[in-house]
């Protein structure tokens, strides 16, 4: 049985750093190299305070430790911790434009158990009340093959440039709500 959702806090901060370096390492070594993944780890890949403030972040805890984590959003930003540049925190109109889907990892001891679909899915239903008609991301390479079993759909990939001037292949997915 998967542990409950709850709403991540500030002071789940540091726990999800160490989560999301975790779940980086183990989870995308086969898709990324160590110097790619490191870099990823200093910008692309973090903890996203607005998140927490928007209310839109989930964890999953099992034994007091987050074990996944993943949310929404309504803002510009499509990808990227705190550290990211180029975060733009303007809100989204959900008439016209598709919810952020967001910073999704799972503890690699908890991978393939539904967690990541189960924050999803629950990323999607609030997005949905709050008027999004549809989703969309930036996956990471393993995050391709979840998000594409659960409906969405794969633009072209696109090479985002990281720390220290290389690069990591992520694919911008998008999917209707309704």
């Amino acid at each position: 049985m998967n542990p409950p959702l709850r709403l991540a806090t500030f002071a789940d901060a540091p726990a999800l750093r160490e989560l999301i370096a975790t779940s980086a390492r183990a989870l995308q070594q086969h898709d990324y190299s160590a110097a790619q993944i490191e870099a990823a780890l200093r910008s692309a890949y973090g903890v996203d305070s607005q998140l927490i403030a928007d209310g839109t972040y989930f964890v999953a805890e099992a034994e007091g430790a987050p074990v996944a984590c993943g949310g929404w959003s309504f803002r510009r930003t499509l990808f990227g911790g705190d550290d990211q540049p180029g975060r733009q925190a303007d809100r989204l109109e959900p008439a016209r434009e598709a919810a952020r889907i967001r910073a999704f990892f799972v503890h690699p001891e908890w991978a393939r158990r539904g967690l990541g679909s189960a924050i999803l899915s629950r990323c999607e239903a609030e997005a949905r009340a709050a008027g999004f008609t549809a989703a969309e991301l930036m996956a990471t390479l393993p995050g391709v093959r979840l998000y594409a079993a659960l409906g969405y759909e794969a633009a072209a990939a696109q090479e985002v440039l990281l720390a220290g001037g290389l690069t990591i292949t992520f694919v911008p997915m998008r999917k209707a709500l309704s």
